[in-house]
């Protein structure tokens, strides 16, 4: 039987870049811009492809659409090596246009009908990838909610993103109270600090990490609230795609080695950073080779 170090669940799809001259992007007939990419690799596929690259056993499991963006998205696991498990789902592959302004700065716009509500994850089968797995790491997208019961009730460890959570939808806060590890984005919250101690209450997460881009990022621990410092990136910052994914995979690399939380900031800043120099249009996540030089005083 395959042992698996983390099962990633769900957000597995396809994004369209288009390079924008700003954002917001003023209204106007039309833009020049240069190449418009297709390209595999939604948060799912972003998560499970850099812990793989910093030597984890990885395993991917998601639906995917029966249509040429599920093939992108099959050839990049191919490609690099991680496994991955796909379920039919009927109305296609997930998606999404990202427009990146000159500084790296990221708009993404999310193709809200790729979605089945009948498309789901065989019961055996998540039953036994999860008895094989020692971690988890699920995404909010469709249809990750109906996993939650089954991950409270076993004994891996289990991680998500909240991503751009305002702290008030219900839809995010069931994945919140079913980890250890809660990752969420600075960005909409009105008060940090409050959200994090939320989150906290909820009973299981241990960790609360609330990610702030070049500004660096703070944790919860023990119901102190602590400062990680932005990592400086070892090159030019091209687009800021992926780099909430990267950091995730960096800090859950440090935390299920058993690092100190201040180290595992350490690790999840620098590969978020580096995530930043790397054109979305290229796959190329840190090592652990790398990412120890980075962190390194």
């Amino acid at each position: 039987m395959t042992q698996i170090d983390v099962l990633v669940l769900g957000g597995a799809g396809v994004d369209t870049i288009v390079r924008v001259p700003e954002l917001p992007l003023p209204y106007a007939d039309s833009y020049m811009v240069p190449a418009i990419t297709t390209r595999a690799g939604q948060t799912g596929d972003g998560v499970a492809l850099a812990l793989a690259a910093l030597g984890h056993r990885v395993h991917h499991l998601d639906v995917l659409g029966d249509d040429p963006e599920g093939d992108l998205v099959r050839a990049l696991h191919t490609e690099t090596g991680v496994p991955l498990t796909t379920v039919t789902q009927h109305s296609g592959t997930k998606r999404a246009v990202n427009l990146v302004d000159p500084g790296g700065r990221r708009l993404s716009l999310y193709d809200i009908s790729r979605g089945d509500q009948d498309a789901k994850f065989p019961d055996d089968l998540l039953v036994d990838l999860v008895r094989r797995s020692r971690h988890v790491h699920v995404t909010i997208t469709h249809p990750c909610a109906a996993t939650l019961p089954l991950l409270t009730a076993s004994d891996v460890t289990v991680s998500t993103d909240l991503h751009n959570w305002d702290g008030s939808q219900d839809y995010h806060r069931q994945f919140a109270a079913a980890a250890d590890v809660v990752f969420v984005s600075a960005d909409v919250l009105q008060d940090v600090p409050a959200t994090l101690r939320e989150i906290a209450a909820m009973g299981r997460p241990q960790v609360v990490v609330a990610t702030n881009g070049a500004a660096g990022a703070w944790q919860l621990i023990d119901e102190q609230i602590l400062p990680i410092p932005p990592v400086a990136p070892d090159r030019a910052v091209v687009d800021s795609n992926g780099a909430g994914d990267a950091f995730a995979a960096g800090y859950l690399h440090g935390w299920l080695a058993g690092e100190q939380p201040d180290t595992c900031g350490r690790l999840g800043a620098a590969a978020g950073a580096h995530c930043c120099t790397v054109p979305a249009t290229e796959v190329a996540p840190i090592t652990a080779a790398e990412l120890l030089e980075m962190v390194r005083p």
